[in-house]
């Protein structure tokens, strides 16, 4: 595995010019990018994050403008673009007839989830290609998402011909939001992420339905995780949110000022930190579930459920 800095943006996009995989860094996490076009480089990524079947992965563009080449753009798809873009949004659109898109990054489905990251790194990184990045999150399928490059060389260390873009820390920290619009007249949230379902509704004045799938993320930690604590053991590990519980074997804050965006920046990387100790448990402050909150919890919400 090699790892480059920004200042090898050249020699990253030849790698992907070649049919190769790049980590690199969002705003939000870091992406496990390849050729959108590409059947067998997008297969690829399928490979490498050992994802057991083709769930539909989203594609980044450099600019909206660049993504409606394959997408069908409807009003609420320009408003959330004049609102959000580039930004932690993911939006599903209707795939055009024309487009050269894998079908494989929708899973056979006449839809396509478009991109455009809010990271100078991965923008500059996409304005020197001809093709868009299929580029789900770059980790094993299961594990937390990356949020460093050096998060990104742990989780897919079996993956020796991989190159990562080291653009520093994500400043989210987690994934994006996903709505979709594909029927315009039944906008969705499917999950919620850095950008709250409140603050969409708000800016762009219509109402997004919720769906089963609007709470997501299936990354999980290798170690029980308890959530809403006020009572620790001395062999826990204590993930604190404002004033810690005394007492936990470790104990990482994601916010001692309580500030949901600093804890939202904070989560992948301090629940990583945490999950290599040698504590029995992840023990979990309860997170307000406002605005970003709601996206911390639903994160883990699911990394707490007793199929580890």
């Amino acid at each position: 595995m090699k790892v480059v800095t920004a200042g090898g943006l050249d020699f990253a996009c030849e790698i992907l010019r070649n049919g190769g995989l790049l980590a690199f860094p969002t705003e939000t996490v870091y992406g496990l990018g390849g050729n959108a076009y590409s059947d067998e480089t997008v297969a690829k990524i399928f490979q490498y994050k050992s994802r057991p079947s083709f769930n539909p992965v989203s594609v980044c563009y450099s600019s909206f403008c660049q993504a409606s080449r394959d997408v069908e753009i409807n009003l609420k798809a320009r408003l959330l673009a004049e609102q959000f873009l580039p930004g932690a949004l993911t939006i599903v659109l209707k795939r055009k007839i024309d487009s050269k898109i894998s079908w494989i990054c929708s899973a056979g489905e006449d839809t396509i989830g478009i991109r455009v990251p809010n990271n100078s790194t991965a923008l500059n990184l996409l304005r020197k290609l001809d093709f868009p990045l299929a580029a789900p999150s770059a980790n094993i399928s299961s594990e937390l998402s990356t949020t460093t490059a050096q998060s990104v060389c742990e989780s897919l260390k079996n993956c020796e011909d991989l190159v990562v873009l080291d653009g520093g820390r994500c400043n989210l920290g987690i994934e994006s939001t996903i709505i979709d619009l594909s029927v315009e007249s039944q906008p969705k949230i499917l999950r919620r992420g850095a950008i709250s379902k409140e603050e969409i509704e708000s800016k762009c004045g219509f109402t997004l339905i919720e769906t089963e799938h609007s709470k997501s993320g299936h990354h999980k930690p290798k170690k029980p995780i308890l959530i809403n604590v006020r009572k620790i053991e001395k062999e826990d590990a204590l993930l604190a949110f404002g004033n810690p519980i005394p007492g936990a074997k470790y104990c990482l804050n994601l916010s001692y000022s309580a500030n949901l965006t600093e804890a939202a920046k904070n989560l992948f990387f301090m629940l990583r930190k945490l999950d290599s100790t040698d504590a029995k448990r992840i023990c979990v402050m309860p997170i307000p579930n406002t605005d970003i909150g709601q996206a911390i919890n639903d994160r883990l919400e699911k990394a707490a459920q007793n199929d580890n």
